[in-house]
């Protein structure tokens, strides 16, 4: 563009109709071919008609406009490195946090469901709002994957943890549907006995993980949680066996779900406690 302007004198309006032709009419194929360069044409017009106005040569015209344009992407880079990578990063946290305080507030209730008489929580809407809160997590995540590629820092893999979520609350819809079955008073208050401290201590240590996410900390650890979850499940296989001649098999099928979700959720904790250690270990992070 400059070389048409240094080469074709334009003192009279064809022949600056003339440059602008040459000049604006290879950009704009190159624009219509790589959207990269869109604002080519633009900026080509801005370097012709304003140059002469403003006292400039064409050379030195083209050179201001490169400088904006670099300095520009500077200041769009540093904004992507310094800012917005942070912004989500914190965000996607905020949103497991919330996750994770909705599944320890509904655990105790889910798991009541097997021991309680009285008619249980609205077990349809207690995993609808988990899927929400799920769902806006994973749709922060990918704001954090879009950002990633940007920050040369240290970062981890923001797929796992919302995977791990997914697989939780996995886990506590088996849980549900499991509560569906009515049992003896007997084995209800063999079942009160096993899954009322298991819903506490899993619905604590949940709440500890999202306070942790917050505050940025290593989450507690799953070690003696997941002492407990086992020794549930061996509970539960030997209640099932106990009890074997006594109740139907759609009954039995119950008890074996209630124990396979029980042990899968013993699994996923165990994935979450590393998920968590990985998101809150950034640089200029204290644990």
């Amino acid at each position: 563009m400059s070389g048409v302007l240094w080469l074709i004198p334009h003192t009279t309006e064809l022949a600056q109709i003339v440059v602008v032709a040459l000049s604006v009419a290879p950009l704009a194929f190159t624009a219509a071919l790589n959207p990269n360069f869109r604002v080519a044409p633009f900026s080509a017009v801005l370097v012709l008609l304003i140059s002469d106005q403003l006292g400039e040569g064409p050379i030195q015209s083209a050179l201001t406009r490169l400088l904006e344009v670099a300095l520009g992407g500077a200041v769009a880079v540093a904004v992507s490195l310094l800012i917005f990578p942070e912004r989500a990063h914190r965000l996607a946290l905020e949103a497991a946090s919330r996750v994770l305080d909705e599944m320890a507030k509904d655990i105790p209730e889910i798991l009541a469901r097997f021991f309680n008489t009285h008619e249980g929580p609205d077990l349809a809407g207690i995993q609808n709002r988990i899927g929400r809160a799920v769902a806006d997590l994973q749709s922060k995540i990918e704001e954090v994957k879009r950002e990633r590629s940007l920050d040369f820092g240290s970062v981890p893999d923001p797929a796992p943890l919302p995977r791990t979520l997914l697989r939780l609350r996995h886990d506590f819809v088996m849980v549900g549907r499991a509560s569906a079955e009515v049992f003896p008073s007997r084995v209800t208050e063999e079942l009160g006995r096993i899954l009322r401290p298991i819903g506490y201590a899993v619905g604590n240590y949940l709440h500890e993980c999202a306070r942790a996410l917050i505050l940025r900390k290593r989450p507690p650890p799953q070690a003696p949680l997941g002492a407990m979850l086992d020794h549930c499940v061996t509970e539960l296989a030997t209640a099932r066996e106990l009890e074997a001649k006594h109740l139907s098999a759609s009954q039995l099928e119950r008890l074996a779900t209630l124990g396979f979700a029980i042990d899968q959720l013993q699994r996923n904790m165990a994935d979450l406690e590393r998920c968590i250690e990985e998101w809150v270990q950034r640089p200029g992070n204290t644990n």
